[in-house]
């Protein structure tokens, strides 16, 4: 029997916020990397939904909810270093970013968008990630990073 994702089962989303920003703080630690409060605060943005979001969303909720004039380049800035340090992962498709579930290891992303509701699930799946760097091998490419997008309906709208 599958297991639902938790992004669609009930659950104390705060504490995956919680959860989500003490790991930054650990890892940058660990790594010797500043996370300055407003990378903080955009990975914590990031968080608040399962939902990706734009850096033009982010920008809006800065300056709604906490009264920053930040410019684009700013908030770029801030999402580049969360990139680069694996703490969030850019679905390109919506050019959007969602919080990535596992920041302490190298992965390659794979995610579930459901084209209803917009939630974002992210996968872990070894064989997706080796299937594709083998056929690639077969015919010569050599893959540097992979992101699979797969759009569909989540069981929450299927239901609906």
């Amino acid at each position: 029997m599958p297991t639902t994702p938790l992004a669609n089962r009930p659950h104390d989303h705060s504490h995956c916020v919680h959860s989500a920003l003490a790991e930054a703080d650990a890892l940058c630690v660990r790594q010797g990397l500043r996370l300055t409060a407003l990378r903080r605060r955009v990975l914590e943005l990031v968080w608040q939904s399962h939902k990706p979001l734009g850096a033009y969303d982010i920008l809006a909720v800065l300056s709604e909810q906490d009264g920053r004039r930040a410019a684009p380049p700013t908030v770029y800035r801030a999402l580049d270093f969360l990139l680069e340090n694996s703490l969030v992962h850019r679905i390109a498709s919506l050019n959007a970013f969602i919080g990535c579930s596992h920041p302490e290891h190298a992965h390659q992303g794979q995610f579930l968008i459901c084209r209803e509701c917009h939630v974002a699930l992210e996968l872990e799946q070894a064989s997706i990630s080796d299937a594709i760097v083998a056929s690639a091998k077969n015919v010569g490419f050599s893959v540097e990073t992979q992101t699979v997008e797969v759009v569909g309906l989540c069981a929450s709208c299927r239901s609906a």
